[in-house]
């Protein structure tokens, strides 16, 4: 550890302590550390206790629910900038760094390209190269690794208490207050949901979901019709 930022990380967890130990171990081992990684427990995960205290991590409790979770943490968060990660997720070495770099040219917040994690293939690429080209043009999700300046944070009002995305209101009103910039580096994203459910499957209950939103069906019906889509397997990609 050579350095640090004024970078705190928050990470929603419901039922993840495996996949939490993998992702506070690659970023203990970074070059450079965030102020603090929060993990905000939507559960009651017996293990997370001793797996935070190992790592030196605060834990919280919320009730269950990205939004209202994510939220939680951003409001106990002390650093200047606040960084929010998925349990699953697998940032790069120098992603801390590359967040700094973004934030101190300027840009108010941001995220990262988006990646499957595992053994390559090209149904993967392809998807991966459509989020990327889709998150350009309309709104990168949770899964990959939105960050903010806590200020902008706080004057936009932080993410909804909703089942279902969370992040639409909030990246628009990001990029209203200022550059909301892309980093150039991937951020692996677990692909077990799609291995699970089937490739084309997941991805048209997505879409599904994505369009039945930008058209006015409330968050709260859409997670009523889609309940594995709640909680802790939202509707990215």
């Amino acid at each position: 550890m050579n350095g640090s930022a004024d970078i705190s990380i928050i990470i929603p967890v419901l039922d993840d302590s495996e996949s939490l130990a993998a992702l506070i171990a690659q970023i203990r081992d970074m070059h450079t550390q965030p102020r603090e990684i929060i993990v905000v427990d939507g559960g009651d995960d017996d293990d997370l206790g001793e797996l935070t205290a190992r790592y030196g991590c605060t834990r919280l409790h919320a009730r269950t629910g990205r939004g209202n979770q994510l939220h939680a943490g951003a409001l106990s968060a002390a650093g200047d900038a606040i960084w929010f990660l998925h349990a699953d997720a697998e940032p790069a070495p120098d992603a801390i760094d590359r967040i700094a770099n973004a934030l101190a040219a300027g840009a108010i917040g941001g995220f990262f390209s988006f990646r499957f994690s595992g053994p390559r293939a090209w149904y993967k690429s392809l998807l991966a190269a459509l989020v990327n080209w889709r998150s350009a043009i309309g709104v990168p999700y949770g899964d990959q690794g939105l960050f903010i300046l806590r200020a902008v944070y706080d004057d936009i009002g932080g993410f909804a208490d909703v089942p279902l995305f969370e992040e639409v209101a909030f990246v628009a009103a990001a990029r209203k207050a200022g550059r909301f910039e892309r980093i150039d580096a991937p951020l692996g994203v677990s692909p077990r949901r799609w291995e699970r459910d089937g490739w084309l499957r997941r991805t048209l209950q997505n879409r599904t979901l994505a369009l039945a939103h930008a058209a006015g069906v409330s968050p709260s019906r859409l997670a009523q019709r889609y309940p594995s889509a709640s909680a802790k397997e939202s509707a990215e990609c």
